[in-house]
């Protein structure tokens, strides 16, 4: 498969660009996601044009406004950092990212929970560094997370899905045709199923009523609820729900004794004793065994590749 281009801050993969002159290689990030995942490394400090190693810096006044100071000697570099920003930024666009995986806690690129101090040194944790809200604000539907959220197998996930969708929804715009719009809908029916019934009547009502000729309105009225729909994440209740949606695809074909035992599976998920992972593998083999192309077609049992292993949680 062809590699999915996403940004990342350069210290996590392995480069020698901190203020210390160090790095913070994330071995999940160059040895697992560099299979799939191009990427493309930044920097604010070094690219900005601060030095290796540098005096490190922390965000000091209002959370929702904070400079960006140096700690002993108090030289300010917001304009510095936000000039710069403005010209990446720009340079980003062309280079059709489908996510960014930030530095957690850093006064540049964390995405949240940053500190953030007052005039008597005392920090808070509700900053955004600079870059980071800077791109946020400027591609506010990109999929974005941090190294450290990374290491919650939900939230792992989710990001890693919300990559793959975005992938597909380009591919299907770039087609041009209501109908390309409308085999994706049909696609991730199941996955966005999981996440929000709501939203997912909304996007199937807004297609269906689409007119002779109303290709952009249509996308782009689509891709607002693509964003929220990219914001929810699946919930075991409603898996459940579609997992029995998708077993009931099969209900001439199984025995008694196969109704019998993906009921006692489906029993395990919802008590928490099994992953997601194990109902979805014996849907895919009642797929495969039954040959039936719409399932098998369907991203929601199939959504990322095996050997990420991000199905593999209660």
């Amino acid at each position: 498969m062809q590699k999915i281009k996403i940004g990342v801050s350069t210290c996590l993969l392995g480069q020698n660009v901190r203020y210390d002159g160090g790095h913070k290689l994330d071995n999940f990030i160059v040895n697992t996601l560099a299979r799939y995942f191009e990427f493309v490394p930044v920097c604010p400090e070094v690219e900005c044009g601060l030095g290796v190693p540098r005096e490190a810096m922390r965000l000091v006044g209002d959370p929702q406004s904070p400079r960006l100071l140096t700690i002993k000697t108090r030289v300010d570099h917001t304009g510095r950092m936000t000039g710069w920003a403005e010209k990446r930024l720009r340079e980003l666009e062309r280079e059709d990212l489908s996510g960014f995986i930030f530095k957690s806690r850093s006064p540049s690129s964390g995405m949240e929970r940053v500190k953030v101090y007052n005039d008597k040194g005392y920090a808070v944790k509700a900053g955004v560094g600079i870059f980071a809200r800077m791109f946020m604000e400027h591609f506010p539907y990109l999929p974005v997370e941090e190294e450290g959220r990374l290491s919650d197998p939900k939230l792992r996930e989710t990001f890693i899905e919300n990559v793959f969708i975005l992938k597909e929804w380009r591919e299907a715009v770039a087609a041009g045709k209501i109908a390309a719009l409308i085999k994706f809908h049909e696609r991730m029916k199941y996955s966005f199923m999981a996440r929000s019934p709501a939203l997912l009547g909304a996007m199937g009502k807004l297609l269906a009523g689409h007119k002779k000729g109303s290709f952009n309105p249509i996308r782009d009225a689509y891709y607002e609820l693509l964003a929220k729909m990219l914001k929810t994440q699946s919930a075991a209740r409603l898996s459940l729900n579609v997992l029995q949606h998708l077993a009931g695809y099969f209900k001439e074909q199984l025995t008694s004794a196969e109704k019998e035992e993906f009921a006692g599976i489906l029993n395990h998920y919802r008590a928490g004793d099994i992953p997601l992972i194990v109902p979805v593998t014996l849907i895919n083999h009642y797929a495969r065994k039954y040959a039936s192309a719409y399932l098998l077609g369907q991203y929601y049992l199939n959504p990322h590749p095996l050997e990420l292993k991000l199905r593999n949680h209660a």
